[in-house]
């Protein structure tokens, strides 16, 4: 399906304060938009969604495959508990390559059929089910970047690396065979260097990583000032550091060279946020996570209003979905309470900068390598949503804004069609 046009209501943001709505006809040529137009384009196959709404295909900067399986569990406790008694554990049975296969066959099976176009996913410390995770993305047509994870220290035996210079031994090789299957720095899934965080990741590791980032010009990303013990954690474990992101920039892993995204940025001082703007750091803002492992409240209107680069990530299975217009509706609220109890010169978000964030805001990740992502503009990747809100219809009459806020919040709608790079995957 290379040349099609499709017929609806779009509705895009063009910029965070504006939601772009049109009646009419986009046309798709070789995987990307090629024309807006009231009337149909001549000779071409018309895919008709009169009445439904159409969005970009949604961007989700940050989750964690092989935790899918226990999502909606364990919302009871804190981060760093959370990650002995139930993240390390479930992780640890990927090495198992049966386990790994149907593990993350669930996953990409309601990735797809998600509102999800592209992600920025966390694999495993396991470099074969790092490949195998990565082979089921593109079968399904997805576009990610994912990451074999790098933990030498401070996790269960049964869950680590021997050392630095194993796991540097592992990573390369899981870089080798991507370059090997030409996934290196081509096609929709693409490797990206993963310290998990800080307290998991040695000096050493950091530095070798670093090295191999550079090495092999692939990106970067990790977790940033999430939790205050985390943030205290980090300060004892690297001493000479100012600031919880010093851990990643003094080995070349905080944007600059290596585009990196960092996830949460909850606790941020202001000198780390300065050298994240000044590196073009994509901030992936979790709500649903956030408030799930009791971490906090994001200044994500803050970060997205101040000129930072910022989208949203579901953060599963810290966050309970991989719906994003959950997390979108999500974003909202918790801005709202921030506002509330936290910041008051700090306006809550509005859905149209939620929508923009979760496809332009993520999209400019992809941006870093060439591609176009989050617009119904000629020569930007043709990721599509159509979206089917007739079971939220009642006796008023509701404007194409209100039709998408309430698809967030109701959690009730259907999607009815997707598009990712122009193929049709449901």
């Amino acid at each position: 399906m290379n040349t099609f046009t499709l017929k609806g209501t779009f509705l895009d943001t063009p910029a965070p304060d504006t939601l772009r709505v049109r009646e009419g006809y986009l046309l798709c040529e070789n995987g990307l938009c090629a024309g807006f137009s009231e009337t149909a384009p001549a000779g071409v196959e018309v895919l008709d969604y009169t009445g439904k709404i159409i969005t970009p295909g949604l961007v989700d900067l940050h989750l964690h495959a092989p935790q899918y399986s226990y999502c909606g569990t364990a919302m009871d406790l804190e981060l760093l508990d959370w990650l002995q008694q139930y993240t390390y554990p479930e992780e640890a049975h990927y090495a198992d390559p049966a386990y790994a296969r149907l593990g993350y066959s669930y996953f990409v099976r309601d990735l797809k059929n998600s509102a999800t176009t592209r992600a920025c996913i966390f694999a495993t410390l396991h470099t074969d089910a790092t490949l195998e995770l990565m082979h089921q993305l593109r079968g399904a047509g997805l576009s990610a970047f994912v990451g074999k994870l790098g933990m030498d220290r401070n996790s269960p035996d049964s869950y680590r690396e021997p050392s630095a210079a194993a796991g540097l031994a592992e990573t390369r090789r899981w870089l080798d065979t991507c370059r090997a299957e030409n996934t290196l720095h081509a096609g929709p899934v693409r490797p990206m260097i993963t310290p998990r965080f800080t307290p998991s990741t040695s000096d050493e590791y950091m530095r070798g990583l670093g090295e191999l980032a550079r090495e092999y010009n692939v990106p970067a990303q990790s977790h940033l000032s999430e939790n205050p013990g985390e943030i205290a954690w980090v300060a004892e474990l690297c001493p000479g550091t100012k600031f919880y992101g010093e851990s990643y920039s003094r080995y070349g892993l905080f944007g600059g060279g290596v585009p990196t995204v960092m996830a949460h940025c909850i606790y941020s001082p202001d000198d780390e946020a300065a050298l994240m703007k000044q590196n073009r750091v994509m901030i992936a803002h979790c709500p649903t996570s956030n408030e799930n492992v009791i971490a906090g409240i994001a200044p994500a209107a803050h970060y997205l209003r101040g000129g930072w680069r910022v989208g949203l990530g579901s953060d599963v299975a810290g966050g309970q979905t991989l719906d994003l217009f959950t997390v979108m509706a999500t974003a909202v609220q918790v801005s709202k309470l921030r506002w509330r109890y936290i910041d008051q010169s700090e306006k809550p978000l509005t859905m149209v900068e939620a929508l923009y964030m979760a496809t332009v805001g993520g999209g400019d990740f992809w941006a870093d390598f060439g591609e176009k992502v989050g617009l119904f503009e000629d020569g930007y990747a043709f990721d599509a949503l159509v979206l089917d809100d007739d079971p939220l219809k009642n006796m008023r009459a509701f404007s194409a804004a209100e039709r998408l806020e309430r698809y967030a919040y109701l959690g009730k709608g259907k999607l009815t069609a997707k598009f990712a790079a122009g193929e049709k995957l449901l």
